[in-house]
């Protein structure tokens, strides 16, 4: 077999449609969890009032090693299935649990990528953190209303959606990182 006959080819356009179907939940869950998590990171030190070149470093580690271990996790996950259900024909043969762990990986690390991107050009930036607020609300937003290419519902109702629900966890960071370093703080002046 020659190395052309070999090589899967280029999906045509109606294609790329199925594929989307395919592997949606990887990679609204990757995207969503991407953008959520990094962006808790620059929340988080934002809220404790921590140097923004803390958000780069904790950012860069955060999503590396999430971004493996949420592929890791669906990958072990499709596996379980497959395995538990292994005795009946079912339509999740289909499942390649490698692939779909790399395309949750892909979409977290790539959409993950957004909030730290102020801070990356900081020089260009004054307010890398209010930057970093407008960046992941309008990546969430493009990323649910990106599901309407594969999904018939609304684009600007899911892009809102993924928006709120970011909103909430980001909020949550914010607040968590101001109450934390409130309490370091407090204990830290206590006399010894």
């Amino acid at each position: 077999m020659s190395a052309a006959a070999r090589e899967e080819p280029w999906p045509e356009p109606g294609e790329f449609r199925r594929l989307g179907r395919h592997y949606i939940r990887d990679l609204v869950f990757g995207a969503n969890d991407g953008i959520i998590t990094t962006f808790a990171v620059a929340a988080g030190v934002a809220g404790a009032a921590l140097p923004g070149r803390v958000v780069l470093i904790l950012g860069i580690a955060n999503l590396l090693a999430d971004g493996i271990s949420m592929a890791a996790s669906n990958f072990l996950s499709i596996r379980s299935e497959q395995a538990a259900h292994s005795d009946r024909q079912s339509s999740d043969d289909a499942f390649d649990p490698a692939r779909h762990g790399f395309a949750t990986f892909l979409a977290f690390v790539t959409a993950g990528m957004v909030p730290l991107l102020p801070y990356f050009f900081s020089h260009r930036f004054t307010q890398p953190f209010t930057d970093a607020v407008i960046f992941t609300a309008v990546a969430l937003f493009m990323a649910g209303a990106g599901r309407a290419l594969i999904t018939r519902r609304c684009w600007w109702r899911n892009g809102m959606e993924m928006l709120a629900v970011g909103a909430v966890a980001a909020l949550a960071a914010y607040l968590v990182g101001g109450l934390l370093a409130g309490l370091v703080n407090h204990a830290g002046a206590r006399p010894g």
